[in-house]
C-alpha cells in the first residue's frame, strides 16, 4: 500500500510538472503568433502608398504622401501618411507646420497647423486637441536626415457624411485634394 501511495504521489507530481511546461509554452507561443500577426499588417503597410491620395511638396525638400483619410466611429477623421526629407541635407521640419496658435505651439514640434477645407460646405476643420491643448497629431518631429521619413497622422472633426473630398492644407506645403473613406 505504501508503494502504491508513493507511486501515486510520484505520478501526480510527474503529471503536475509535465502539465506546467505545456501550459507555459502555449501561452508563450500564442503570444508570439499574435505579435507576428501584428507585424504582418505592419509589413504590409508599405503597400498602402500604392493607394496614395495626395503627394504634397513642401519647402526645403520635404514631401508629405497622404495614404488614408478615414472616418472613425466617434465622428473623427484621421489622415495618415509619410513625411519624407527628399533633399540632399539633414533638415529641420519647417516651423510653420506647427501653425500659429499659442495653445498648439507650447506643446512642441507637431503638424498642428494642418487644416481640411470642405469647399462645398465652406468650412475649415482644424486638428483636434486633447483636454490639455495638445494637438492630436504626430509630435516630436525634429531633424530629418537626407532621405529619412516618418509615419504621421492628424485627427480632425469629421465633415458631414455627404462630403466625399476635402482640400488638405499644411503650412509651407502645397495644398492637395483628398478623397474621404
Amino acid at each position: 500500500m505504501a508503494v502504491t501511495t508513493a507511486g501515486l504521489v510520484l505520478g501526480v507530481a510527474g503529471c503536475g510538472s509535465d502539465d506546467e511546461p505545456p501550459n507555459t509554452q502555449p501561452a508563450t507561443s500564442s503570444s508570439s503568433p499574435k505579435s507576428e500577426g501584428n507585424k504582418e499588417p505592419q509589413s504590409e503597410a508599405p503597400e498602402a502608398p500604392e493607394e496614395t491620395l495626395a503627394v504634397l511638396k513642401g519647402q526645403d525638400g520635404f514631401e508629405l504622401t497622404i495614404t488614408s483619410a478615414q472616418r472613425d466611429a466617434g465622428a473623427f477623421l484621421t489622415v495618415k501618411g509619410r513625411l519624407t526629407n527628399t533633399s540632399e541635407k539633414a533638415r529641420a521640419l519647417p516651423q510653420g507646420v506647427k501653425g500659429n496658435e499659442t495653445e498648439v505651439l507650447k506643446h512642441g514640434d507637431s503638424l498642428g497647423g494642418a487644416t481640411l477645407v470642405d469647399g462645398v460646405a465652406k468650412k475649415r476643420y482644424y486638428v483636434l486637441r486633447d483636454t490639455d491643448g495638445r494637438p492630436l497629431t504626430t509630435t516630436g518631429l525634429d531633424i530629418f536626415r537626407s532621405g529619412a521619413s516618418s509615419e504621421v497622422f492628424m485627427q480632425f472633426p469629421a465633415p458631414p457624411a455627404g462630403t466625399t473630398e476635402v482640400t488638405f492644407q499644411l503650412p509651407t506645403f502645397e495644398p492637395g485634394t483628398i478623397k474621404l473613406s
